[in-house]
């Protein structure tokens, strides 16, 4: 019997049994690391720089971009490490902050979704009052919400998990440091009051979810009566890229923890935690810059100007061919 005073350092599950496919597994993540760091990147910059972004909007998406690069930071790059030194060690204390810094990311991102959520609901079903209640104050204080709400839930959760004391040893069946999986380490008599920390959340989270759909009722209600077919179109567009990441973080996320406890394996396990951890702050840069115009226009500018040394003609590549930019 140990506890967790005793405990220097969790083991983590490996992701592959020989060298080979572990470097397979970082390359992987390499690739995907990268591709979350130049999408996101691009997005912060371009949002940041183009005046004509500064709408609130965009104002969500930097917001957004920045808990995506989070996610990916906090748990790929130990991933890497293990995959590429053959080693399954994470400190007792880099475990505490990876719980804690996945967990703010994670859930700011959530209470970013259902902030944007509601500003595609004022945009398109209070149009003329969508100045007035999407100001810069108001929509600063949603997002500093989202923020504050995923700090101080990360806190309780992290704090309140770690305090527990440990008596089935230190191996995790995650690539990552989890809180579930933490929790099969306790003993049996003190788990129960994080299960209802846990509960607890789980009802806010089920809340936004509930505000996310019956918003998208009232939004696709006000399209539809929409006469024009291009005013339906340019309302559509402005809210699928967020509906569907929307979807892959709510349908990746609920899966996992969801599912029944028949399809549960350590390898489906796993599978299943990239899919939610990695997939969607990779593919979210990618989805929002495939529908949106005007952040397209404003990182073609960006890369422009990065790439075309001034007072020269430069050709950059476009949906229907090339043009020049000067």
């Amino acid at each position: 019997m140990s506890n967790s005073s005793s405990i220097s350092h969790f083991l983590l599950m490996p992701l592959a049994d020989t060298w080979q496919l572990q470097l397979l597994h970082f390359c992987l993540f390499l690739g995907t690391s990268l591709a979350a760091l130049l999408g996101n990147g691009l997005i912060i910059s371009a949002v940041a720089c183009s005046h004509h972004l500064h709408t609130p909007m965009f104002f969500f998406l930097l917001n957004l971009a920045l808990t995506d690069l989070g996610c990916i930071c906090t748990t790929v790059p130990k991933a890497m490490h293990n995959s590429l030194w053959d080693t399954r060690n994470i400190s007792y204390s880099g475990c505490a902050a990876q719980v804690f810094f996945f967990l703010f990311f994670i859930s700011a991102e959530y209470f970013l979704l259902t902030v944007m959520c509601y500003d595609r609901y004022v945009s398109i079903c209070k149009p003329l009052h969508y100045g007035t209640l999407q100001g810069s104050r108001a929509c600063a204080h949603m997002a500093a919400a989202a923020w504050a709400s995923g700090f101080l839930n990360a806190l309780l959760h992290t704090a309140n998990t770690f305090s527990l004391p440990l008596c089935q040893g230190n191996a995790l069946g995650q690539f990552f440091c989890e809180i579930p999986h933490i929790l099969k380490l306790s003993c049996s008599n003190y788990y129960t009051k994080e299960l209802g920390l846990l509960m607890g959340s789980a009802f806010l989270l089920f809340g936004c979810f509930v505000f996310i759909v019956l918003s998208y009722v009232q939004i696709f209600r006000a399209v539809l009566r929409i006469p024009s077919e291009q005013g339906r179109h340019k309302a559509f567009s402005t809210c699928l890229p967020h509906l569907a990441v929307v979807s892959l973080f709510i349908s990746t996320s609920f899966f996992t923890y969801l599912k029944p406890l028949s399809m549960s394996s350590l390898s489906l396990d796993v599978s299943l935690s990239v899919l939610y951890s990695v997939v969607p702050p990779t593919l979210n840069p990618l989805i929002y810059s495939l529908r949106n115009q005007d952040l397209k226009d404003a990182l073609r500018k960006k890369v422009s100007e990065r790439c075309c040394p001034e007072g020269r003609d430069c050709l950059l590549p476009t949906v229907n061919g090339f043009q020049f930019i000067r």
